[in-house]
């Protein structure tokens, strides 16, 4: 009989703009989801070094945006070694929200995996960054549509598979399809600090509000019966004076973490950190029974039996998209 998996979600504020400060943060609460028992922890989007927030407040900003690329984490780098040393000695699965920054210095919205022994089993790029996003971030290409890996667990709990996507990449019916057919069953949802609908006549959009973000995650539990951790950021009031965001749309007012685990049948399963106006800093825990998500999938597997591939079905080019193809390969 395999046992119930222990999976944690980090609620906590990154420091802002500073990598060494970020990694260190991140690679103590990798520690501490490990001595609280979970054999997985995932961070939301960008937590390193933190979502670059001022794009829905003035599109440019050379200083803030220079300190942002300068202080973004490289894949092949010592800071990312540290990561994946926190993850072998807690002996925990580690699912990374980070800003890439390539040799060349662009940046992208990037999401990492890694095994419990510390090897990276996947790491991939945001397809295609939302709106402001696109003043700073690049797109992802072909081989950015592997976002599923199988972790092995051990005799306790087996082989799983997890997989991830960021933010508005859960709007997307083709790319989640094809995240769906990949078979995962633990599915990380990665958001940046979200704030609640203030009602109807609420200005901003509903589907960027805590109530629409985790509306969106729920949704893909119930189309993908995969459980979800749904992971938000943190931004509070020294964050927003360091970013200069009062009069944006995103880490107007202190708060953004609104963490929660989910159901592969939709329903939530975590009560929210403190007083719930999402200020507060933790980690959201929960014990995932992995045979749910086959008793979920008796009633619907869009990929499975409950598809229709002679009617409808999906192209995907997974091909790289080089900026310098050799002749002969065009």
């Amino acid at each position: 009989m395999v046992s119930p998996i222990r999976v944690a979600s980090v609620q906590a504020e990154p420091v802002y703009l500073d990598l060494a400060a970020s990694v260190k943060k991140a690679c103590e609460l990798i520690e501490e989801a490990g001595k609280g028992g979970a054999k997985l922890v995932a961070f939301s989007e960008c937590w390193i070094p933190g979502y670059p927030a001022w794009i829905w407040a003035r599109p440019v900003d050379v200083e803030m945006q220079t300190r942002y690329v300068t202080n973004s984490l490289s894949v092949d780098s010592p800071e990312m070694d540290l990561v994946k040393k926190a993850a072998r000695e807690s002996s925990i699965a580690v699912v990374l929200g980070f800003s890439e920054k390539s040799p060349t210095h662009s940046v992208y919205i990037s999401q990492a995996i890694i095994s419990p022994q510390g090897e990276m089993l996947t790491h991939r790029r945001k397809i295609k960054p939302t709106h402001m996003e696109r003043t700073i971030f690049g797109d992802g290409s072909g081989r950015d549509l592997n976002n599923v890996v199988d972790i092995d667990f051990g005799p306790d709990h087996g082989k799983i598979k997890i997989g991830s996507l960021a933010c508005w990449e859960h709007t997307q019916p083709l790319l989640k399809y094809h995240t769906i057919s990949q078979g995962e069953q633990i599915h990380v949802a990665m958001w940046p600090p979200l704030a609640p609908s203030t009602g109807v006549d609420d200005p901003g959009l509903w589907s960027m509000s805590v109530e629409g973000c985790q509306s969106l995650s729920q949704t893909y539990a119930v189309e993908s019966a995969a459980f979800v951790l749904h992971t938000t950021g943190v931004c509070n009031q020294g964050s927003i004076d360091e970013l200069k965001t009062q009069e944006g749309i995103v880490c107007r007012e202190p708060g953004g973490g609104h963490g929660c685990v989910i159901g592969p049948d939709g329903r939530r399963l975590t009560t929210p950190i403190g007083d719930g106006t999402g200020t507060e800093e933790g980690i959201v825990y929960a014990d995932l029974d992995m045979g749910r998500t086959v008793a979920t999938r008796g009633f619907l597997d869009v990929v499975g039996h409950y598809s229709r591939p002679d009617l409808l079905w999906l192209g995907v080019d997974k091909r790289q998209k080089e900026v310098v193809v050799p002749v002969g390969q065009v």
